[in-house]
């Protein structure tokens, strides 16, 4: 079991990795403002979810694998680039048409919902830069002979902190909705955001292991 001092360095880490702008951080804030609070609330989930699955990977030793294994690394980190590109794509699409319905008093479809809550998974998953993170993270907390439930423990202290995180900044952006809908401020935010994901997926592709 962790102590109280291990769980609260350990989440006080994990809170500024979560904080430091990344796809992560621009998928929340664009679903945020352009779907509403619930859908930036299902993508917080999301990468929650990624988090969670980082983290247990980690802690049994499988992600290691991956930051040794060059290949399997530039596999991730293109198929990652690829699709933050792709939901930049769409999103300058989205601006350039204009052609939004306007239901800033609608929650998110159902649909919404879930196309949410999946691109905060992919984003996260296909990070892999979330690995390199973990590797150097959770062995810090690990004790010498680590039992499942210690794994376990770390994993949903970091998932609960990604979370929080996550869900307050959706929340906050989700408030502004009203703002965000008019159609000329979601298409400034569409043409923002779209191309901040391009840039940033061109940045993974590009960048050395």
């Amino acid at each position: 079991m962790l102590s109280t001092a291990q769980v609260l360095a350990l989440a006080g880490v994990m809170l500024l990795g979560s904080i430091s702008p990344g796809p992560d951080f621009v998928i929340v804030v664009r679903n945020a403002a352009v779907s509403g609070r619930r859908a930036g609330i299902a993508t917080a989930a999301g990468i929650a979810v990624g988090v969670l699955v980082w983290s247990l990977i980690t802690a049994v030793g499988i992600a290691g694998l991956l930051a040794a294994s060059a290949m399997a690394y530039t596999v991730v980190k293109l198929v990652g680039a690829v699709y933050l590109a792709y939901l930049g794509i769409r999103a300058l699409l989205a601006a350039r048409r204009g052609d939004y319905e306007i239901e800033a008093d609608l929650g998110p479809k159902r649909h919404g919902i879930a196309a949410s809550f999946r691109q905060g998974v992919l984003t996260n998953l296909l990070n892999p830069k979330c690995a390199v993170f973990f590797i150097a993270l959770i062995p810090q907390f690990l004790p010498a002979d680590p039992s499942p439930l210690s794994a376990l423990e770390l994993a949903v202290v970091c998932c609960v902190v990604n979370l929080a995180w996550f869900t307050t900044l959706a929340v906050a952006i989700g408030a502004l909705r009203h703002v965000f809908t008019r159609q000329r401020v979601r298409r400034a935010i569409d043409a923002a955001m779209g191309t901040l994901m391009v840039a940033l997926g061109i940045r993974i592709a590009v960048q050395s292991n």
